[in-house]
């Protein structure tokens, strides 16, 4: 699917591999792209999803993605995130919008990319 780019998109954001909510944010991506659903009930339908593939609990995936949305915020790229996310931002964003974010940036980049 969009591997690359998510993972791209998430390094260039100052998120590593080292951080549990890395995989966790790069699987909730690849499932919003799919369908944007996901995104309407995070907590009830995204983190339930993602738990289960990786054989853990709604509670962890949910604090690992909320700390990866804080490295981002206070030691990753943040001109990065604004740019994408085509608005400013003056909080850091919850963990629903930045999964919006994010998916959106996957999604309009893969529709220029075969001309849609």
């Amino acid at each position: 699917m969009h591997d690359l780019q998510i993972e791209y998109l998430i390094r260039s954001l100052g998120i590593g591999a080292t951080y549990r909510g890395y995989r966790y944010l790069s699987y909730g991506i690849k499932l919003c792209t799919s369908d944007e659903d996901y995104l309407l009930s995070v907590s009830k339908l995204l983190y339930p999803q993602i738990a289960k593939e990786f054989n853990t609990t709604s509670g962890s995936v949910e604090r690992d993605i909320r700390t990866v949305v804080k490295i981002c915020w206070e030691r990753g790229n943040r001109s990065q995130l604004q740019a994408i996310a085509l608005h400013p931002l003056q909080n850091k964003p919850t963990s629903g919008e930045f999964f919006d974010i994010l998916s959106s940036h996957i999604t309009r980049n893969s529709r220029s990319k075969i001309g849609v």
